[in-house]
């Protein structure tokens, strides 16, 4: 399945859905209103522009996703690493350390993670 392409604003909206759904949309309007700043026709906007693509559904006046954080999460990043890096992860986790301490329990985790990919599981 394809996950949607979701814009920043968008993202921002889809985290306070994935926090509370499914919620009704006029309680999501109040929520984007304190903590985003948007105007009610605003998230109405969102809200109809992700159901048509796919992200979400509205029926009887209430929202939930259609897509997960996490899916969301790694098709951004499988398309950022495939623009930026030409698909290279090695290239990707070279870039990233550059810049960034990385603790022995990171380590150990991406180890694992490894670890548990080349068994299959």
């Amino acid at each position: 399945m394809d996950i949607p392409k979701i814009f920043e604003s968008e993202y921002r909206f889809c985290l306070i859905l994935w926090e509370c759904e499914p919620i009704k949309s006029s309680r999501l309007v109040d929520i984007c209103k304190e903590r985003l700043g948007w105007k009610p026709t605003t998230t109405y906007t969102v809200i109809k522009r992700l159901a048509e693509r796919g992200v979400l559904k509205n029926e009887n006046t209430v929202v939930t996703s259609l897509v997960s954080k996490d899916q969301v999460q790694a098709a951004e990043l499988n398309e950022m690493v495939e623009k930026t890096f030409e698909g290279s992860v090695p290239a990707f986790i070279a870039a990233f350390t550059k810049n960034h301490k990385i603790s022995d329990a990171d380590i150990d985790a991406v180890q694992q993670m490894i670890d548990r990919f080349r068994k299959g599981e």
